[in-house]
């Protein structure tokens, strides 16, 4: 039988498995060939999954680089006493440039504002700031204009203190196969990088997939791929299902702080939408809520999983906590258990027995995707590490 740790302060917490992590890392370099890099995308705390203790397993998979959103997430590694190129997929504010420099943390440039500042700021401490060129070739995002990256790069290659580590673009449709705007990003982004390597510019590292690129298209590898979502055990798209098997990395536990026999006609929750409708039903509290990611807007349609079943979550979920129906063994059950007690294991996400939960499960009922939901999960409650 599983055992379960959970945080001494609070019964809920989310569960990563190192070990389908690891999985997972393998999976994607496997993918790969000799010579091309792995940078694995661990924004948002590794999308909630923590990222300080995931880039250890990562690297130790064999991912090369690592890539954040904000300079903060950059340093959080940093001061983990990560070493290894870490790349910040957007340009952050000017203000921060001596930041960077100190800590050896890549920006991704566009302006020749920024980039001038940084160079300006490395050269100020004898060293050289290394930065990735994004280029923007059609997600109308980020990056200068693929007919404009030649130009940009003679704007600020005079400067001593800038370094071109990478040259980059970030495909919009990767994952629709077939898809004509995939392959026009692709030509323009080749043919701008051709255009800057026949002018006798350095472009560093040629990177352009993102996870489902990595997965669907071998031939736009390059020089490095930027794997994500996929990391965690998670399908970017039905696309990429047939393409590659991941193991989910994040489970969402808690466990039961009450449970009672309320009578017939009781309410249940803020706004009583839900009522007991007989006798022999149980409802049952664990302390997870929207505030811990659990969307509000899932009130009265998702399951958990108490004892290998799926039991019904009724009434609206409160900012903490949100409670559950067992129909107790009858003839009129609809889903007929043994009794639910006090600290007995909840899974939100995740499997117990038989049964499972998925990102995806829930992203549908939310009208959202995988991501945003392991993301949401992972900003408040603790993590524990399997």
């Amino acid at each position: 039988m599983v055992q379960h740790r959970c945080p001494d302060t609070r019964w809920s917490w989310v569960e990563i498995d190192k070990g389908a992590l690891r999985r997972n890392t393998r999976a994607f370099k496997e993918k790969l060939e000799p010579g091309v890099r792995m940078m694995a995308v661990v924004k948002a705390d590794a999308y909630g999954h923590g990222a300080v203790e995931c880039v250890k397993v990562m690297h130790a998979a064999g991912a090369d680089q690592f890539a954040v959103a904000t300079v903060e997430e950059g340093l959080e590694l940093r001061r983990a006493g990560v070493t290894w190129p870490i790349l910040i997929l957007s340009e952050p504010p000017m203000e921060c440039v001596q930041t960077l420099i100190e800590n050896d943390i890549m920006p991704s440039v566009y302006t020749p504002e920024f980039a001038l500042a940084y160079g300006e700021c490395a050269a100020a401490f004898d060293k050289v700031g290394k930065y990735h060129l994004a280029i923007e070739t059609g997600m109308t995002r980020i990056g200068v204009g693929w007919k404009d990256a030649l130009e940009f790069r003679h704007s600020i290659d005079f400067h001593r203190g800038l370094s071109c580590a990478g040259t980059f673009t970030h495909f919009a449709t990767a994952d629709v196969p077939n898809d004509w705007t995939f392959g026009l990003q692709y030509r323009r982004f080749t043919e701008a990088v051709a255009e800057m390597r026949a002018a006798g510019v350095d472009c560093g590292l040629v990177h352009c997939d993102n996870t489902p690129a990595t997965v669907l298209h071998p031939e736009t590898h390059l020089d490095m791929c930027r794997v994500g979502v996929g990391l965690y055990g998670m399908q970017p798209a039905d696309s990429t299902r047939p393409h590659i098997s991941l193991d989910p990395v994040m489970s969402v536990r808690a466990r039961v702080t009450r449970v009672v026999y309320p009578p017939v006609g009781s309410g249940v929750g803020y706004g009583q939408t839900y009522s007991v409708a007989r006798q022999n039903v149980q409802i049952a509290t664990f302390p997870i809520g929207y505030a811990d990611g659990l969307a509000r807007s899932l009130s009265g349609k998702m399951d958990v999983l108490v004892h290998g079943t799926r039991c019904p979550q009724v009434g609206n979920i409160c900012m903490d906590q949100c409670m559950f129906a067992v129909d107790v063994n009858t003839t009129r059950a609809a889903r007929p258990m043994d009794e639910v007690h006090y600290g007995d294991l909840v899974t939100v996400m995740g499997a117990d027995g038989d049964e499972r939960i998925t990102a995806e499960e829930i992203a549908d009922l939310r009208g959202t995707i995988n991501y945003e939901v392991t993301c949401n999960f992972g900003a408040r409650l603790e993590k524990v590490y399997i």
